[in-house]
């Protein structure tokens, strides 16, 4: 590790790098820790970025590049957005090109050539294609600034992205020792960062760790109710024609997800690997140059996603992991404005992911992490403290209450559930102890709450002294119940008896009285949370009805320039920068030149077309 107080030799790049922020990306100043990483990069040093989606993670490395000699490489496993980032940069007059498959050979000979001659800022490079002969030959030949290794996470293996490609990285410190390199990720354990330190071989750089924090984002998690009924409820009732992600797990569940939302009027597009790759990319382009478009994807989709005005992400299926939750939520509000972060949780979820791993082929140790990874998630889902601090303590992060969570909006009751999990463990342990049958869920609670089904007479378990002892519970509350107890490892799924439950070794306690389980009652509540309903639309543009019109204005302005330039609305302004310029009303191209996010050659681009738009108000 680097020394914290660490001085830069030359105190006139540190210079170089906030003239470089103010005149090409059009920012007064860095936000906390761009400017350290930056000007630790800048002296030539090794890092280590941990720092949250939207944050500004790209500045850290596009910054030095631009004031280091020679073209900064940028590592990204993104090649379908490696367009639009470029076009992004070109907007800012910076010389950015990509070399990956989507190219022909005149064009990638084109690319190489400006490398070799030095007139490339920016290279962006897919990992498989860094790492062969004729690519690692061009690098040899050019001066290169920095390796920027986006998306840096993919290197673990017991991360949620994993990419085999990525362990080769370690070549680039071998093979250019004195180049500095930074690493970049939106989400990773102290455990995954320690892995990608050691298999990137940054053993030396200097770890930025920022808070996971995302305040603008509220995230809520209801009980699956007929869950497509209860998106749609979400969003025809908060997000109404806003542009969202809906993750699904599986690729029959995404189209058929993305074909219900159609029909309900909302444009929905469908994307997960089995698409063919042209649709995807359509779907993908879609969704990132329009407004109001929902994306409906399996977690094959989002990654890199730069889009600021995503305002809602919604999981009908549980999440593997706490890292991955963390990242796919992440792509919600980028835009630092309020964004939703909801999921539909129930008891399919938690038997469908016991099930996966128990059907996984690795070995014990490798279920064992699995297992880990999923309890983290399913506390997440359980607690009735506030999910915020949970989902940050899993970061190693500690907080307070954050007041945007359902769980502190409208904080759920506990029951003393003892008397009901007794019941529950009792009837599994009889049809074991006296029949010597195990039995799914569905069964269970129809003898528990006293029900004469065909199957419950057949096998005469009408018989059992356990039958009807818990007719003073729904069927959803018993459900409930269930969840809860499969959660905290009190009763095991046995997926190889078609899903039958089993006792664990910590039933035991529950069932002798040795241990009171306090469990989370799930109450009758509307479809949206206090504060939620009507506030969409008031909170995320907040301005004055004159202020309002003229964003309104510069908003279409900014489509149809778009449209003309092929590239994504926001790739020309953020919505954040016509909302300053809508509330300032500038007059000149000085005060317009003042608004942050407008650089030197968006203001010569579009500086009278935007003043004379200001001027008609």
């Amino acid at each position: 590790m680097f020394d914290d107080d660490y001085a830069l030799e030359d105190q006139g790049l540190e210079e170089q790098a906030l003239e470089v922020l103010q005149r090409v990306f059009g920012y007064d100043a860095f936000r906390h820790p761009q400017q350290e990483i930056v000007n630790h990069v800048v002296a030539g040093n090794d890092a280590l970025v941990l720092m949250p989606t939207g944050a500004g993670k790209s500045l850290c490395y596009q910054v030095p590049a631009l004031v280091r000699a020679g073209t900064g490489v940028v590592v990204s496993p993104l090649i379908a957005l490696m367009q639009d980032q470029v076009d992004a940069l070109t907007e800012l007059g910076v010389r950015a090109a990509f070399l990956n498959s989507t190219q022909d050979f005149a064009r990638v000979r084109e690319v190489e050539q400006a490398f070799l001659s030095g007139e490339l800022d920016l290279l962006y490079v897919a990992p498989e294609r860094l790492l062969t002969d004729r690519c690692l030959s061009l690098l040899d030949r050019g001066r290169i600034a920095l390796f920027a290794i986006d998306e840096a996470h993919c290197v673990s293996q017991w991360g949620h992205d994993f990419r085999p490609e990525y362990l080769g990285l370690s070549t680039l410190h071998e093979r250019w020792p004195d180049v500095p390199r930074i690493a970049l990720t939106a989400t990773a354990t102290d455990a995954t960062r320690v892995e990608i330190a050691q298999r990137l071989g940054l053993d030396n750089a200097r770890a930025f760790v920022s808070s996971f924090d995302r305040p603008n984002i509220r995230y809520r998690i209801v009980e699956k109710n007929d869950p497509r009924r209860q998106l749609l409820e979400f969003l025809t009732t908060e997000h109404p024609g806003d542009a969202g992600i809906v993750y699904c797990l599986s690729r029959a569940k995404v189209e058929e997800t993305a074909e219900f939302l159609s029909a309900q009027g909302i444009r929905a597009l469908p994307y997960h690997a089995g698409l063919d790759q042209a649709i995807r990319a359509a779907n993908q382009s879609t969704f990132l140059r329009e407004d109001g478009v929902v994306m409906v994807a399996t977690i094959a989709f989002g990654m890199g996603i730069d889009k600021p005005d995503v305002r809602f992400v919604a999981h009908l299926d549980l999440p593997k992991s706490v890292e991955g939750y963390y990242q796919e939520t992440g792509r919600a509000g980028r835009d630092g404005m309020p964004a939703q972060a909801w999921m539909a949780y129930g008891l399919q979820d938690v038997m469908q992911q016991r099930r996966m791993i128990d059907e996984s082929t690795g070995d014990d140790a490798y279920k064992r992490r699995l297992g880990a990874m999923l309890d983290a998630m399913l506390g997440l889902c359980e607690t009735v403290e506030c999910r915020r601090v949970r989902l940050l303590a899993y970061f190693g992060q500690k907080a307070t209450a954050c007041g945007n969570c359902d769980t502190c909006l409208e904080p759920p009751q506990t029951w003393d559930g003892t008397q009901a999990a007794q019941k529950i463990l009792s009837a599994v342990y009889r049809l074991w102890k006296e029949r010597g049958q195990r039995y799914g869920s569905g069964h269970v609670i129809d003898i528990l709450r006293g029900k004469k089904t065909d199957r419950v007479t057949q096998y005469q378990h009408d018989e059992l002294s356990v039958f009807g002892v818990g007719a003073d519970l729904s069927e959803k509350d018993w459900r409930n119940v269930l969840r809860q107890l499969i959660t905290q490892g009190l009763l095991a799924v046995d997926h190889e008896s078609y899903g039958t439950l089993a006792l664990t070794e910590d039933s035991r306690a529950v069932l002798k009285g040795e241990r009171t389980l306090m469990l989370r009652r799930e109450l009758a509540k509307p479809g949206k949370t206090r504060e939620s309903s009507g506030s969409k639309a008031k909170v995320a543009v907040n301005l004055p009805p004159e202020a309002e019109a003229l964003f309104t204005a510069l908003r279409a302005w900014r489509g149809e320039v778009a449209r003309n330039h092929g590239v994504p609305a926001y790739v020309i302004f953020h919505d954040a920068t016509l909302r300053e310029i809508a509330l300032a009303r500038p007059s000149s191209i000085d005060e317009l030149g003042g608004v942050s996010g407008v650089g030197a050659r968006k203001l010569e681009a579009y500086g009278e077309e935007i003043l004379e738009r200001v001027s008609k108000f």
